[in-house]
């Protein structure tokens, strides 16, 4: 991008006071040394933070949502000579554009429904002995993967604080960085008030994001990190393996020198001899997780994590954040500082027990049921509050589906109402239609799609009523019409409508996709979707790709999926009977194998990175 002349933004009316306010400061103090854009991808493509304040144009879509694909880290305020924060003007536009709504959320479902769960009933917990003033905040990765760790950390600072209690619950810290400032201000402020008003007056984290919010917000609350008090009091008795590591400071820590001193202190009375990185410390580099630019921007992310891999050469990491070690430890070895404190011979071997999805939310749960029963806890809560979220995850939709046969399959045996769900009576019906029954059903999948309605139910329908071939057949047929007739209408009908509602940058992404790989594209994504199932035929039809291409490629590529669910569906009514078939245990076979297709290419892709 072209670098502007030496101008101040035009003031835009309806923009956020907060906006307009950080784009005249990146447009009247950047010099464009190009210092930033030098370390930073993102701005390497989009410009001098002063071209993207002069350039900035709120009815353009692209402008309102490239702030998305920033991981927010600050390096580029830690090398501006004019100690300007660029990330300040991005956080501001991400903000203004969750607030008008024009920046699509869908593609940050899985980690807002993460948020969602660590903030609700089920995972939260508050458990404050009597005069307790302190609790141990440990934070939603750490409790995850080290429920063991937790349960040590906070048996050993009970030495130093013996009425130390117990908060599981979530900072909110991603929707604070997706924009949902609103969302985020009510939860975090309802959990700062619950704590004022029972006496707490510190918070002890182990997460760096969770010391931000806090220290950012918490105003009355102080906030130290578990690791300053070790570093003030004793550190566990446990053995000193000498070896060479290198540190690796989250980049939310950049500006806590404080934080970064302890750190240190701690990694050298276990005899541990550090390498400074070239970036490290203010000057620290994003493991790629920041900002949750991967969900929209992965290669903008890999090339943190990346650079991070070469600056270590093979030498093991040491870092505060169990986000980072997830997210650093495909690429180059890496451990938690907190195992190296209390398991530090299991550590530098590499035999740390570290848990990952779903096992997290089972130890997370476990982890609550421990300090309900060991802390002797005067007070005690299960959050309720939230903030009047209405973020659901696809996964329970389909969840709800399947729940929703099972109940009617049980109605329909209780009721004795199965003698006259014979599959063969069911067929003889349909028959008696004529050809207008298969017509009626292909037609109903046809308009499904475009209508965004859901494919599944009727998928599940098509094998009750046609049987597992011709099920297959009409199946396949209405949802490869359906598929082709959402990308028609997208490409020569709606094109202005659709675009608007897919303005995601993962669009962007799958442009890319498309021009790169054509038919392969389609494949792929039908197979492991980047879009909801309805959503992505809109998506194809704005994209180059040729209409033959994407309907071959689509009804070949739904067929195992359409198989899976017609197979298994074809024998529900004599599930209902209480009979077991081979058809269904062979679908429920194939739905299973269908299911893990995402989980082996994400392991092929983590398998490729180290």
């Amino acid at each position: 991008m072209e670098e502007t002349e030496n101008t101040t933004p035009p003031v835009h009316k309806g923009l956020r006071a907060s906006l307009q306010a950080e784009l005249s400061i990146q447009s009247q103090k950047c010099i464009e040394c190009k210092l930033c854009r030098k370390e930073c991808a993102f701005l390497r493509k989009y410009g001098t933070p002063k071209y993207i304040a002069d350039s900035f144009d709120p009815a353009s879509l692209q402008d309102q949502i490239i702030a998305f694909e920033c991981s927010l880290c600050e390096l580029c305020a830690a090398v501006c000579p004019v100690k300007i924060n660029p990330a300040a003007l991005f956080q501001e536009m991400r903000r203004d554009a969750v607030e008008k709504k024009v920046q699509d959320l869908s593609d940050y479902k899985v980690l807002l429904n993460y948020e969602q769960r660590g903030t609700s009933k089920r995972y939260s917990y508050y458990g404050l002995p009597a005069n307790c003033d302190t609790v141990l905040f440990p934070g939603c990765s750490l409790a995850g993967t080290r429920p063991e760790r937790v349960k040590s950390l906070h048996t050993h600072l009970q030495k130093t604080i013996p009425s130390l209690g117990i908060v599981l619950d979530c900072c909110t810290k991603p929707s604070h960085d997706l924009g949902r400032e609103d969302h985020f201000m009510a939860m975090f402020n309802e959990m700062k008030n619950y704590l004022l008003c029972h006496g707490v007056k510190k918070v002890l984290v182990a997460c760096p994001s969770c010391y931000n919010v806090f220290e950012d917000y918490g105003n009355e609350i102080a906030v130290e990190t578990v690791y300053e008090h070790l570093a003030k009091s004793k550190l566990p008795q446990t053995p000193n393996i000498p070896q060479t590591v290198k540190i690796h400071d989250p980049c939310s820590t950049r500006n806590r020198e404080a934080i970064h001193t302890a750190i240190r202190t701690i990694t050298t009375q276990k005899s541990l001899t550090i390498e400074e990185m070239k970036h490290s410390g203010r000057k620290t580099i994003c493991c790629g997780e920041g900002g949750t630019v991967n969900c929209v921007n992965p290669e903008f992310s890999k090339n943190w994590s990346i650079q991070r891999k070469q600056e270590a050469s093979g030498t093991r990491m040491i870092t505060y954040c169990a986000g980072c070690v997830n997210f650093l430890q495909p690429f180059n070895p890496t451990s938690h500082v907190l195992d190296l404190l209390f398991e530090p011979e299991a550590t530098l071997r590499r035999k740390v027990k570290v848990s990952k999805a779903p096992f997290t939310y089972l130890n997370r749960i476990g982890l609550k049921k421990y300090f309900r029963k060991n802390i002797k806890a005067v007070e005690t809560r299960e959050r309720i509050f939230s903030g009047g979220d209405k973020t659901k995850s696809g996964r329970l939709n389909r969840l709800s589906i399947l729940l929703a046969l099972v109940g009617l399959i049980a109605v329909l045996r209780m009721t004795g109402l199965t003698e006259h769900l014979e599959q063969e009576k069911l067929l003889t019906l349909i028959e008696s239609f004529g050809t207008l029954a298969p017509f009626v059903y292909i037609l109903t999948y046809t308009i499904a799609p475009v209508l965004f309605l859901p494919g599944l139910p009727l998928t599940i329908l098509g094998g009750i009523l046609f049987g597992p071939f011709w099920g297959v057949i009409y199946a396949i047929t209405g949802s490869t019409a359906g598929a082709c007739l959402a990308f028609l209408v997208s490409r020569y009908l709606g094109r202005e409508w659709i675009e608007k509602k897919i303005r995601s940058p993962k669009r962007q992404q799958l442009d890319k996709m498309v021009e790169q790989h054509g038919w392969k594209a389609v494949a792929f994504t039908r197979l492991i979707p980047l879009f909801p199932f309805n959503l992505l035929n809109y998506a194809f039809g704005l994209s180059k790709i040729k209409f033959s291409h994407y309907a071959l490629a689509s009804f070949l590529f739904m067929l195992p999926t359409c198989i899976a669910y017609i197979v298994f569906s074809s024998s529900l009514l004599e599930i209902i009977k209480g009979n077991i078939t081979p058809r269904f245990i062979i679908g429920i076979i194939l739905i299973v194998g269908i299911s893990f297709i995402p989980f082996i290419h994400k392991l092929l892709r983590t398998n490729k990175k180290g």
